[in-house]
């Protein structure tokens, strides 16, 4: 059997600061994930700041160490690898970074950024070679090279920048791809097309992508699968067009609640009041949506609740589901709809309905 290409086992994170004091904060809490190496797919992470996604991306990337659980990369702890492992690692996973203008060196023609992974892992032999990847590379996310290349990064739009990015990625040919908020700092117009490009590389190539956004209408219109994060816990997984449509966590029903709808008869729904139970909630202790959620009862304010499979392509925490089965951690991405072969998949994205895009 093949091992996955990249896994998180029960993976959680607790960052501790203070010398007199010590203070605690959990930000990702008894996460797991599975990356088939064979069947590519787009999943997307989503939630609000402070959920936890980008030390979910930072975990997987090897950035930081988990508190407990462990990152397996073709069954290997990244804790563990030796050199060889690490480098090939290095180049089978790749990540797009949210901020396109921080990523580049003013001083440097972006050509820089594109020559440095040529250089380090030895990808051509001469000048002419390497001329000739960073070409291919930019028109695959469709940027002309003689209009990229020998430029500085303020001649360029942040749209293209992120586009460099994705190309320079793209050299080393990975297997998988992880985009945190690759679209949240550029202008609207421009978001379609850096989505489209990553897109396409998942259908064109057989790359996967992870997609980390705080934008639900971009994740409905890229993925197949998604994940909601809440404080650092899952609160809903499954296929997105189940999810998004139907959403069963309250805190996934706030959040598909707060896209403007294009009908100007359509009334805004505020956020639902808590309900008084949930007031009496201890920080850390049972459910961590139960402060806000108007359907707070007495189980949620004593055990964390369990994944629940409410459908099946979508599982939840939330009591409101307790005599439904339990779905094991490590069986969690059994709802997605990975199996889906790209073009069908390229497919499903066409037939869906375009919602607005969250502000």
């Amino acid at each position: 059997m093949t091992a996955p290409l990249l896994e998180a086992k029960q993976v959680t994170k607790v960052f501790r600061s203070g010398i007199v004091q010590r203070t605690e904060k959990v930000a990702l809490e008894n996460f797991s994930l599975t990356v088939d190496p064979i069947q590519p797919t787009i999943l997307s992470v989503v939630g609000e700041s402070g959920s936890g996604k980008s030390t979910m991306a930072r975990l997987l990337l090897g950035l930081e160490q988990p508190s407990t659980g462990a990152i397996l990369y073709q069954g290997k702890d990244l804790r563990e690898l030796n050199q060889a492992d690490r480098l090939q690692f290095r180049r089978d996973v790749q990540a797009v970074f949210q901020d396109p203008f921080g990523v580049f060196n003013s001083f440097y023609r972006v050509d820089h950024v594109l020559e440095v992974p040529i250089r380090k892992f030895g990808l051509a032999n001469n000048r002419s070679d390497a001329l000739r990847l960073m070409q291919e590379a930019l028109g695959r996310v469709g940027l002309r090279p003689q209009e990229t290349l020998g430029r500085y990064p303020h001649q360029l739009s942040g749209g293209q920048r992120q586009r460099v990015m994705v190309a320079r990625a793209l050299l080393l040919s990975p297997k998988l791809i992880i985009a945190d908020e690759p679209v949240s700092m550029i202008d609207a117009s421009l978001r379609a097309t850096v989505l489209d490009t990553l897109r396409r590389l998942n259908q064109e190539l057989d790359i996967s992508l992870i997609y980390i956004t705080h934008d639900l209408t971009t994740a409905y219109q890229i993925s197949s699968d998604i994940i909601v994060l809440y404080s650092g816990v899952v609160a809903e997984v499954g296929a997105v067009e189940r999810v998004v449509k139907s959403p069963q966590h309250p805190y996934t029903q706030l959040l598909v609640g707060s896209i403007p709808h294009p009908d100007p008869d359509h009334p805004w729904s505020d956020e639902p009041e808590p309900s008084p139970l949930g007031a009496q909630a201890t920080p850390g202790v049972g459910c961590a949506f139960a402060p806000r959620c108007p359907h707070a009862f007495e189980p949620c304010l004593k055990v964390e609740p369990p994944l629940y499979q409410i459908h099946p392509h979508q599982a939840g925490t939330c009591y409101l589901y307790q005599n439904e089965p339990i779905l094991a951690w490590k069986d969690m991405d059994t709802v997605f709809q990975k199996q889906q072969a790209p073009t069908k998949q390229a497919d499903n994205q066409a037939d869906k309905e375009v919602i607005p895009t969250q502000r």
